[in-house]
């Protein structure tokens, strides 16, 4: 079995042992069932990663010791911000996770008229406490040494009108004539907008290209709110990312 990987947002140095957190314990104890002794890969997010080994697995103390210190790096050099439009159910928790693995480094949940979900405060406060969960365990899960940074969940329009104009901005859009291989420059530093299960109103594909937006097709087939982040961000690293 491979090695375990597990964020701790605590500070770590070699030569200390740790207390892991209810969800790390819960995960490492009941679980993946190891026992004291087994060895485990620790990181917090700051860069880097850290060989450690489990010396409890006892109720409500649950510990490790740190080990060797390795300055892996797996985060992309391109910036890619997904501004996403939020989807119902479980695809949106879908769409983060592979965005991670896919390496962004920001996410952008966005309400727009379409959208078909309705969060109070104390619903909206439990859903992004879930996606931050998602973010760490696909985080754990490929490798990755930096969370990326999610962002408070806010309306399009709003977003649009403080939305950064230093980088490329990209809105997938079905009836665009262009595609990313119509980009020649090298890009380095990418906002991607994807719209909800209905698609962008009119009125903000024009705010959005108001504000800097390019609109881009992903090909002849409509992909799903779900689908279409995926293959934009596959696409994009393979072009000026790390999967060329």
């Amino acid at each position: 079995m491979a090695i375990p990987r597990i964020y701790l947002s605590v500070p770590l140095e070699t030569g200390i042992a740790v207390t892991l957190d209810d969800n790390a314990s819960n995960h490492v104890v009941r679980v993946l069932r190891l026992k004291a002794g087994a060895p485990l890969t620790l990181f917090n997010g700051q860069g880097g990663e850290y060989e450690a080994t489990l010396t409890s697995t006892r109720r409500n103390a649950v510990q490790a010791d740190v080990g060797a210190f390795s300055n892996k790096e797996s985060d992309s050099s391109l910036l890619i911000s997904l501004a996403q439009c939020i989807s119902k159910g479980e695809r949106m928790g879908v769409t983060i996770q592979k965005a991670v693995e896919l390496g962004v480094s920001e996410i952008i949940p966005l309400f727009s008229e379409r959208c078909v979900v309705q969060l109070d405060e104390k619903r909206l406060q439990k859903r992004m406490q879930h996606w931050q969960s998602v973010i760490i365990s696909a985080c754990e899960q490929c490798g990755r040494h930096r969370l990326p940074t999610l962002v408070a969940a806010q309306g399009l329009p709003e977003w649009l009108t403080a939305a950064r104009q230093d980088c490329t901005q990209l809105m997938l859009d079905p009836d665009s004539g262009n595609t990313l291989t119509n980009i020649k420059e090298h890009l380095d530093n990418v906002t991607l907008l994807i719209g909800p299960e209905g698609g962008l109103s009119e009125q903000e594909r024009q705010a959005a290209i108001h504000n800097g937006f390019s609109g881009m097709s992903l090909g002849p087939r409509i992909l799903r709110t779900e689908t279409a982040p995926i293959a934009a961000l596959a696409a994009i690293q393979v072009l000026w990312g790390d999967m060329g």
